[in-house]
């Protein structure tokens, strides 16, 4: 994702550069020399012809919408593997691309929201350390959380839940796990949890920062195990599926049942 970001960013400006080059310098040089040289460079012509849809895609997947593939099953049974989401780039504030530093302030996550962030890793020789996670925010700065047994509390609060048996499962995942509805206060949303919990733990939440999990409770690389999710790793948050296809060519499974979904 990040390789692609760079490539879309480095097309744009050179293509641009390209074209500014040859009105400010050598069409007026091909102009007095009419007769002799007065063709355009294939150079000049293909960046004439891609940048205004290169400026549209990059201004696009910068400040309005960028395409994310649920790459694991740390979401489900919510998003799934293959879901193709949107995510509104501009719900936490305008963003520099590559840099992702914010230069326009628009809001802030709330509690309950789903969004996709660089992955902060431990260190700067994480191998994900950069890669897009997507995770569902379940503390905001000032919360105290306290999560032990496959159950929430927060701020002093058992997080209530309804119990709605046995997932069936999707292509291989989750088959087996318990069902739940997850109460969490501003966004009631369901939940897979085994019989082995994982990631326990109490986390008091600082100004700026945030406490992510995955709603597959017990198969979810989240903020239980790396730590907590600094605001200016989040690129946006996630909205609408517009497409679930798995495999090449959808070989593995098309459901359009789920396109246009919300997510919750």
């Amino acid at each position: 994702m990040k390789a692609f970001e760079f490539l879309l960013v480095a097309l744009t400006l050179a293509s641009g550069l390209i074209l500014l080059a040859d009105k400010l310098y050598f069409a007026r040089r091909r102009a007095r020399r009419a007769g002799l040289l007065d063709s355009e460079p294939a150079l000049v012509d293909y960046s004439r012809a891609f940048f205004p849809v290169l400026a549209i895609v990059l201004v696009v997947r910068s400040f309005i919408a960028e395409p994310y593939k649920i790459p694991s099953s740390s979401m489900m049974p919510n998003l799934l593997i293959g879901d193709f989401i949107l995510v509104n780039k501009f719900a936490y504030g305008l963003r520099l691309p590559l840099t992702n530093t914010k230069f326009i302030p628009v809001g802030e996550p709330s509690r309950g929201d789903v969004v996709v962030f660089h992955f902060p890793g431990h260190n700067d020789q994480d191998p994900a350390k950069g890669e897009n996670f997507i995770k569902r925010v379940i503390g905001v700065p000032g919360d105290e959380i306290r999560f032990e047994g496959n159950a929430l509390t927060l701020n002093g609060q058992p997080v209530k839940y309804e119990d709605k048996g046995l997932y069936a499962g999707h292509r291989g995942h989750g088959e087996g796990a318990n069902l739940l509805v997850e109460q969490l206060p501003g966004r009631t949303h369901t939940v897979l949890e085994t019989a082995y919990p994982a990631g326990q733990g109490e986390w008091t939440v600082p100004a700026g920062q945030y406490l992510v999990m995955g709603d597959n409770r017990d198969n979810s690389d989240d903020g239980r195990f790396w730590g907590l999710l600094p605001e200016e790793n989040l690129r946006g948050k996630a909205f609408l599926i517009w497409l679930n296809c798995s495999g090449w060519f959808c070989k593995d499974g098309f459901e359009p049942s789920r396109i246009g979904s919300g997510v919750n």
